[in-house]
């Protein structure tokens, strides 16, 4: 049993290094390009489905989550918001707040406000809070 628990000790380990690597090797690329001068990456229209930040085997559960409406989004995020990340977690946050402004604005606009103060402006994300800003300020 020891030699179980320290074998899926390292496995994980290992995993979340491997992790930490590819996320510096964005912080890095991004930087260099910053340093030649490069544009910042502009916000081009982009499937949410295509976005960074959710890992694979939580998709499946997070599309039957959307086909039940806003109840089955927002128990998906109460259970899986710490393993997504920006700006996957944004456009799932934003999809959620439109689907639950009808039955509770105070709530939307308040989930609104978190989104848009944690968002960049170079954020994929960036040009959908722009356009419900309007309407959950």
């Amino acid at each position: 049993m020891k030699q179980l628990l320290a074998i899926l000790l390292i496995i994980g380990a290992l995993w979340g290094c491997k992790q930490l690597y590819r996320y510096w090797e964005q912080v890095k690329a991004r930087k260099e390009a910053e340093d030649r001068g490069a544009p910042p990456p502009t916000a081009v229209a982009t499937a949410p489905s295509a976005l960074p930040g959710l890992p694979a085997n939580l998709e499946a559960s997070l599309q039957a989550a959307q086909k039940q409406g806003a109840a089955g989004l927002k128990n998906w995020l109460k259970l899986y918001r710490p393993y997504v990340s920006d700006p996957r977690l944004a456009a799932i946050e934003l999809d959620y707040l439109v689907l639950v402004s009808s039955s509770n604005p105070q709530e939307a606009r308040k989930l609104f406000e978190a989104v848009k103060q944690r968002t960049p402006t170079n954020s994929p994300v960036f040009p959908r809070i722009k356009q419900l800003e309007r309407t959950y300020q």
